[in-house]
């Protein structure tokens, strides 16, 4: 879609990837830059909301209210602990979002006619984030609808491949009816273990699949990533000197860059 700010769904249709953790600390790690971010809790879950310190009695305007047009996105965004990037929080009232809309008319349509109106507006973003349930649902159609690119986590175990096969269907599919313009922004290797053979032979076996659209960054199985959630907190704020929060704060820059990039070739174009 078009517009000032970037918007990427961050996809997995297999859960336990690190998905949410990607989202939280991808989102902490652009606004540390500088970069104005916005992210969007798309799961009943609302692990990305807890992971950022926002209780569930807090939540009294969510991606439910949007969704179902009882909000308009630049009421519901709220600003976080982390200076530069607000959130839309979720609970889990949004998992009745498909029986609710039913077959309604432009269903899958409901997050990017919010983001359109949110662009439109006073309310610009750098970077929009979206972090989406682990399963192929109405709400990540809405995410894949809304976005201009897919960023995808993989964790580093046997089924990687598999599961990211699945999701590339997944995205052909929501580009050839929905959303013409969808591509993938990037795979992110995680939960990478330096000591475990296994992590090495799926990063081979991914990168020659996919080649450059893996980022090079990795980032590491690291226990400070796992404690940080139950303290409410990124983990850049829970400890920015851990292996963790230095791998993301270089997933932040390589995405800057390769955004970069993209802008200067179509500029070219």
């Amino acid at each position: 879609m078009s517009g000032p700010g970037r918007v990427l769904a961050i996809a997995n249709q297999k859960g336990g990837v690190g998905k949410t953790t990607t989202a939280i600390n991808l989102g902490t790690a652009l606004a540390a830059t500088g970069q104005r971010t916005l992210l969007l809790d798309l799961d009943p879950q609302g692990n990305a909301s807890t992971g950022l310190g926002v209780p569930r009695t807090a939540r009294t305007t969510t991606t439910y209210d949007v969704l179902l047009g009882g909000s308009p996105l630049h009421r519901a965004a709220a600003p976080t602990a982390v200076p530069g990037l607000d959130l839309v929080p979720a609970d889990a009232d949004l998992s009745g979002v498909e029986l609710e809309l039913g077959a309604q008319v432009r269903r899958s349509f409901r997050l990017r006619d919010a983001l359109v109106e949110l662009q439109a507006s006073s309310n610009a973003y750098d970077y929009i984030l979206i972090d989406c349930p682990p399963s192929l649902s109405l709400l990540t159609v809405n995410a894949m609808t809304a976005a201009d690119a897919v960023l995808v986590p993989l964790q580093c175990e046997f089924f990687a491949l598999e599961g990211l096969s699945q999701l590339m269907r997944t995205v052909e599919l929501v580009r050839g009816s929905l959303n013409p313009t969808l591509g993938i922004q990037g795979v992110v290797l995680t939960m990478y273990d330096r000591r475990n053979s296994l992590s090495a032979q799926v990063e081979t076996d991914v990168r020659s699949h996919f080649g450059d659209t893996v980022y090079k960054t990795v980032i590491p199985r690291n226990v400070r990533v796992s404690e940080a959630p139950s303290y409410g907190k990124p983990v850049l704020v829970y400890d920015l000197t851990c292996a963790g929060s230095q791998a993301y704060m270089r997933l932040a820059s390589e995405l800057m860059t390769r955004e970069r990039a993209r802008r200067t070739a179509q500029v070219a174009a």
